[in-house]
């Protein structure tokens, strides 16, 4: 694709900036969410949700893979593409049917983890909460960020 993206450099940030770089995928930890420029080059903002249901991170100290691929049916380009260790891998184009199928999975797959999810908050709980200040997904942005300061020294 003419101006499209090689490469995408993983750039971990509290807050998504307004204005996205093309090249760099913008990664909160805090609010579980990634955003780049459209691999295609066409502009585009692509805010890919970090969830069991939506997209998962990989990051192995240098590079960052993302799953599934990116699909961006809603935009003129209609791209599609892996991210694979920074890597932007070109998938095959998907016709209406495909895209529609897609989505009805992805519904599905939603539906059923959330409900899943609903149904264990039902469970009598035995043991208090951690407190987050010290445990928990606080816990874990804290350590990852101190991880990425000395990745980055």
């Amino acid at each position: 694709m003419t101006g499209s993206i090689e490469k995408l450099v993983p750039q971990f940030v509290e807050f998504i900036p307004k204005v996205l770089e093309p090249g760099v995928l913008y990664i909160s930890v805090e609010y579980t969410t990634t955003a780049h420029r459209c691999a295609c080059g066409c502009g585009e903002k692509v805010v890919l949700p970090l969830h069991p249901t939506d997209w998962r991170l990989t990051f192995d100290g240098k590079s960052i893979t993302m799953r599934p691929s990116v699909g961006n049916w809603g935009f003129p380009c209609r791209s599609h593409y892996l991210i694979t260790c920074n890597r932007i891998e070109w998938a095959e184009n998907w016709s209406d049917e495909q895209i529609s199928a897609g989505r009805i999975r992805d519904a599905k797959r939603r539906s059923s983890w959330h409900g899943t999810q609903a149904a264990n908050t039902h469970k009598p709980v035995e043991t208090p909460a951690p407190n987050l200040k010290s445990h928990g997904l606080a816990g874990f942005i804290r350590r990852m960020k101190e991880f990425v300061t000395q990745f980055r020294r």
